[in-house]
């Protein structure tokens, strides 16, 4: 097989065993052999092996020998340190969107927020999800960092398998979405250090509310 048309399956295999993996289809102890994986992607094992390494590479699946790829949990021990993490990349995105963020920029940033705010009054939660990580993506992109974005990227992916199940608990977002329109707006004034200080909040928030849903309802993991 051609090196490009190799990549290509793999690439594809990756993204479809990622989506499945973030969105709850693929629940966090499902576990499968390899050729059932390739089975079920309809595709062969080569390129499903190799998917399945990145996945394991990204902390999302544990490659056990003789029994496949098991989809591993994320404790809430994680998910405080993942949001720490993010209280501080972020911040550094953010501040550093007020020097290089453009109008076209912001105003892409701008159309998922209004996404957003509309999905939150269809009460589409699910919906809403999805443009929240936009954002935050966005974002990541806005500081012209690449380095900066890839380290955020990493952990957004994390960020949205747990709320996808918090969400479902809470019905409703664990964090402010007002915050979203305010580091805007300080990215537009050029004002760093509320842009900054806001988008750092705004995660450690996320945080505790996140921790204190998981511990009402008696998890430890999701």
């Amino acid at each position: 097989m051609p090196t490009k048309a190799r990549s290509t399956r793999v690439d594809n295999a990756y993204e479809r065993l990622k989506t499945e993996i973030l969105n709850g289809q693929l629940p966090p102890g499902f576990q499968a052999p390899e050729p059932d994986i390739a089975t079920r992607l309809g595709m062969s094992r080569t390129p499903v092996r190799e998917a399945l390494i990145r996945l394991e590479a990204d902390g999302l699946v544990d490659l056990v020998p003789r029994r496949g790829a098991k989809v591993l949990p994320i404790s809430l021990q994680d998910i405080c340190e993942i949001y720490q993490i993010l209280s501080a990349l972020e911040a550094l995105a953010a501040g550093t969107a007020c020097r290089k963020a453009g109008d076209e920029t912001l105003a892409e940033i701008e159309e998922v927020l209004n996404d957003a705010d509309d999905a939150l009054k269809r009460q589409d939660i699910e919906a809403w999800a999805v443009h929240d990580d936009r954002f935050h993506r966005l974002m990541a992109k806005a500081s012209g960092n690449l380095r900066l974005e890839a380290e955020i990227e990493g952990f957004l992916d994390q960020v949205y398998r747990a709320n996808t199940v918090l969400l479902r608990l809470n019905k409703a977002p664990a964090s402010n979405a007002a915050d979203h329109r305010k580091i805007v707006q300080a990215i537009r004034d050029g004002d760093t250090d509320s842009a900054t200080e806001t988008a750092r909040l705004h995660r450690l928030n996320g945080m505790l509310r996140m921790k204190d849903v998981l511990q009402d309802c008696g998890l430890s993991h999701v």
